[in-house]
Parts: C-alpha cells; sequence; structure tokens
C-alpha cells in the first residue's frame, strides 16, 4: 500500500513559476515509476510527465516538454514537478500517481496503469 499527498499548489500569474512535491508512504517507494496527471475542468484527466524508478528516464506530454520538469529523491520518498513559463491553460488539478512496473526502463503514461492515486492539488494560473 502507498498513500500519496501532494503539496506546492497555488496561484501564479502566467510565466511564473511553481514547484509541486508528492511525498510517499511506505518502504517500496523506489519500485515505482512515478507520475504527473492533471485535469482542467470538464476535461479528461491526462498525462503530464513520469519518471522511471531510479530517475534515468523521463517522458512529457508535448503541452509541457521544455516547461517542467520531474524529478525524484528516493531517499525521501517524494516525486517533484517543476513548472516553468506557466499559462493559463496549465490551470488544472494535479495528480501524482504510483505504477508498479517491473522493470526501471518502463514509464507509463496511462491511467490504468497506474496503482495509487493523490488527492490533488490545484494549480490556477492567471493574471
Amino acid at each position: 500500500q502507498v498513500q500519496l499527498v501532494e503539496s506546492g499548489g497555488g496561484s501564479v500569474q502566467p510565466g511564473g513559476s511553481l514547484r509541486l512535491s508528492c511525498a510517499a508512504s511506505g518502504s517500496t517507494f523506489r519500485w515505482f515509476a512515478m507520475g504527473w496527471f492533471r485535469q482542467a475542468p470538464g476535461k479528461e484527466r491526462e498525462f503530464v510527465a513520469v519518471i522511471s524508478w531510479s530517475g534515468g528516464r523521463t517522458v512529457y506530454a508535448e503541452s509541457v516538454k521544455g516547461r517542467f520538469s520531474i524529478t525524484r529523491d528516493n531517499a525521501k520518498n517524494t516525486v517533484y514537478l517543476q513548472m516553468n513559463s506557466l499559462k493559463p491553460a496549465d490551470t488544472a488539478v494535479y495528480y501524482c500517481a504510483a505504477a508498479a512496473t517491473i522493470s526501471d526502463t518502463l514509464t507509463p503514461r496511462e491511467k490504468l496503469e497506474y496503482h495509487y492515486w493523490g488527492q490533488g492539488t490545484q494549480v490556477t494560473v492567471s493574471t
């Protein structure tokens, strides 16, 4: 069992930055690929970024590539999402999720591949 708690959301002006954190309970954190998803009002939850066990592989949605960065600290059981050059289109509730993968080479991008989810943190980008 893994429990995930996100933090770091808030309101920011376009062009600003935020860093989201996701703290995980449990000693098996290092064996999970960790992903970030987001859901805007009236829209489906969508993939944002994923990082493999060791952090050696990362994948990003095209909409955030070059602006967002996902990292993890296995010693602290925490995954981060650094968001720069934020746009109003980035406004959403952001969720972190854990996927029990069998290899450090795997970077799942589908919601159904994830086994555990956090409660979400709101990010609002507006003037």
